[in-house]
Order: C-alpha cells, then sequence, then structure tokens
C-alpha cells in the first residue's frame, strides 16, 4: 500500500527570482539616470562654457530628474552667494547637501529637496547611489565652474586688453596730430626767425662795420655767423652726433667752425691760447679726427650737412 501524502499541509513557495530580477532592472534603471545626469553635465558644460550663471542654471532644473522620485525632486544650488532653484522649489526637511569646491576653497553647495515624504533609504528617503551621485555631481561643478570663471576672466583681459590697445591706438593718433602741429609752429617761428635776421639784423651789423675798428668788425662777424646758426643749428646737431662733448667743447667748436683762430678765440674767452690748443686736442679726439692733416674748421663747417 502506498501513502498518499496531502501537499495541502505545505506552505507556499515563493519566488524570489522574480522578485530579485525586479529590483535589479530597478536599479540598472536608476543607474542609468545617474550616468544620464554625469553625461547632461557635461553637454551643459559644452552649451553654456561661455557663462557660468547659465551653466549652474540649468543644472538646477536638469539635477532633479536623476533622482529616485522626480515628481517630488526639487534641486537648489548656491554658487559664490548667488543661488540658482529648479522650478517650483520649496525648502523641505527631507534633503541631501554635497559641497561645492574649487581647490581646497568651498564656494557653495548643491542640495537636493523631496517636497514630500518617500520611503526611508539610505540616506533618510534618498539612496546611497544618490549620496555618491550628488558628490559626484558637486565636484564636477567645482571643476566646470572652475574653467568656465577661467574663461570668462580671461575674455575680460582679452576684453580690456582690446579696450587698451584701442585707447593707445587713438592716443598714438591725436600724439601724431599734435607733433605735426608742434613741427609746423616750429617751421613758422624758424621762418620768422630767419626773416628778422636776414631783412633787420643783418642790415644793421653791415651798416655799422663801416664805422667800427678791426677788433670791433671781428666781433660783428662772430655775431652775424651766430645768428646763421641760429637758423641752421650747428651747436644742437653737434650735441646729437657727438654727446661726450662738454658745453665748453661745444662753444669752442662753434668759434672754430665760423673761422676764429686759436688766438682769436682765447681773447674772446679770456684765457690762454694753450688752453684754447687743449680743448682743440679733446675736440679732435672726440669727433675722432685724429688724422692731423684734417683741417678741424674744414670738417666742423661739414657737419650740420651730414
Amino acid at each position: 500500500m502506498y501513502m498518499t501524502e496531502n501537499y495541502s499541509d505545505f506552505e507556499p513557495i515563493s519566488l524570489p527570482a522574480v522578485t530579485q530580477s525586479g529590483q535589479i532592472e530597478a536599479a540598472l534603471r536608476e543607474r542609468v539616470k545617474e550616468l544620464n545626469c554625469l553625461y547632461g553635465i557635461s553637454r551643459l558644460a559644452e552649451r553654456a562654457h561661455s557663462s557660468l550663471n547659465q551653466f549652474l542654471r540649468e543644472i538646477a532644473e536638469f539635477l532633479p530628474h536623476a533622482w529616485q522620485y522626480p515628481d517630488v525632486a526639487k534641486a537648489k544650488i548656491v554658487y559664490n552667494d548667488q543661488v540658482f532653484t529648479s522650478s517650483g522649489f520649496n525648502v523641505s526637511e527631507w534633503h541631501q547637501v554635497s559641497q561645492i569646491k574649487i581647490g581646497k576653497s568651498v564656494v557653495g553647495e548643491c542640495a537636493i529637496y523631496y517636497t514630500e515624504l518617500r520611503p526611508l533609504a539610505f540616506e533618510g528617503p534618498f539612496l546611497e547611489e544618490e549620496r555618491v551621485l550628488l558628490d559626484a555631481v558637486a565636484e564636477r561643478i567645482g571643476n566646470l565652474a572652475s574653467h568656465i570663471a577661467a574663461d570668462e576672466e580671461l575674455k575680460k583681459v582679452n576684453s580690456q586688453l582690446q579696450s587698451e590697445r584701442k585707447a593707445l591706438q587713438e592716443a598714438n593718433i591725436a600724439l601724431k596730430v599734435i607733433l605735426s602741429r608742434k613741427e609746423d609752429d616750429r617751421n613758422e617761428i624758424i621762418g620768422d626767425i630767419n626773416t628778422n635776421v636776414d631783412k633787420v639784423i643783418k642790415p644793421l651789423l653791415f651798416s655799422l662795420e663801416s664805422q667800427l675798428t678791426p677788433d670791433q668788425k671781428t666781433c660783428t662777424h662772430l655775431i652775424s655767423s651766430l645768428l646763421d646758426d641760429i637758423v641752421s643749428p650747428f651747436v644742437s646737431n653737434l650735441t646729437h652726433t657727438y654727446s661726450s662733448l662738454s658745453l665748453t667743447e661745444l662753444e669752442i667748436s662753434n668759434l672754430i667752425k665760423v673761422g676764429l683762430s686759436t688766438k682769436e678765440i682765447a681773447k674772446l674767452r679770456n684765457v690762454a691760447p694753450g688752453t684754447i690748443n687743449r680743448h682743440r686736442e679733446n675736440i679732435r679726439r672726440k669727433l675722432r679726427v685724429t688724422n692731423s692733416h684734417v683741417n678741424l674748421t674744414a670738417f666742423l663747417q661739414t657737419l650740420p650737412n651730414k
């Protein structure tokens, strides 16, 4: 005889594989949302690379969709005392926060709020993976914000440099106009001086020569030569060309140029002829006229034409 078993006494066997499969699907969906979140942040950074405020504003709108309950999730980002929130944001007791850092400095925070209570999980109603995601988002915001801020600063500096360059160009143009006017004024003054020297002063000197002694005539000739130098400034040209000449040597060079002898120069300056000879030697050395056969007077007379 066979015994018949009563299967009605056994408990129903549950199917954990089915339940576990559903949990795996839900977990996979959350991971996909997290990956989409990080990818989306990178795309937002590319699109808003020129505006940090636009970048943070769009992240605040985008971020809640990556959480398990997006219908009640709201985002808030604080960066350097500026606040960016998602639409319909309200503060609630169910929230998680992660600091935004640039280097070691805290510059803000990134937070997710649930406007309604949801089942408890790892951190209040938030999953453990959502804590990891929020920290990763805050870190990426810090990195991207640093790059965008650097780009904005670079553009600001470039814009400032462009403005300064334009201002400098305008200043150069204005300076050229001023210098041109100054040169015109100078030429006009020189023309007036030339006219007065040729038509007033020289005729008077010429009329006086018939009444003067030979020594006095020498002085009038010297005055006439010096007046010619006013028109064509020998001393100024000599100073620019040979800056090592002293003031005394420049004056003696001018007297040599007009044809005065060593004795005549010594008499005019009330010094011994030997003193003038030493000055002549120094002038030759500084002008590099080392050849004794070169006439110093003739050499000096050629300088204004060089």
